[in-house]
């Protein structure tokens, strides 16, 4: 396995940490904003006002904060082989 691709894995794995991490914390404040300021239930904050189901909802959910990851992932992942180890 080539230098490259193994970062590109390891950042993906990094992004995807990140991203189950920060689901639970940024998403229930940003669904208490959403009540505070716009009224928007829970249930219709996590399915997109009922546009999907609850398991899809979360799952959507989850991929904008991998996105959100992503760029964090790559910019702290070591992207040099002097840099990273080798587990």
């Amino acid at each position: 396995m080539t230098f490259t691709a193994g970062s590109i894995r390891q950042t993906m794995v990094m992004a995807a940490i990140a991203a189950t991490l920060m689901c639970l914390p940024v998403g229930a404040l940003l669904a208490l904003l959403a009540y505070g300021v716009f009224g928007i239930s829970f249930h219709a904050f996590l399915t997109f006002a009922g546009a999907l189901n609850n398991f899809t909802g979360v799952l959507a959910w989850w991929a904008l904060a991998f996105l959100v990851a992503l760029p964090y992932a790559a910019y702290a992942m070591p992207w040099s082989p002097e840099e990273s180890q080798s587990i």
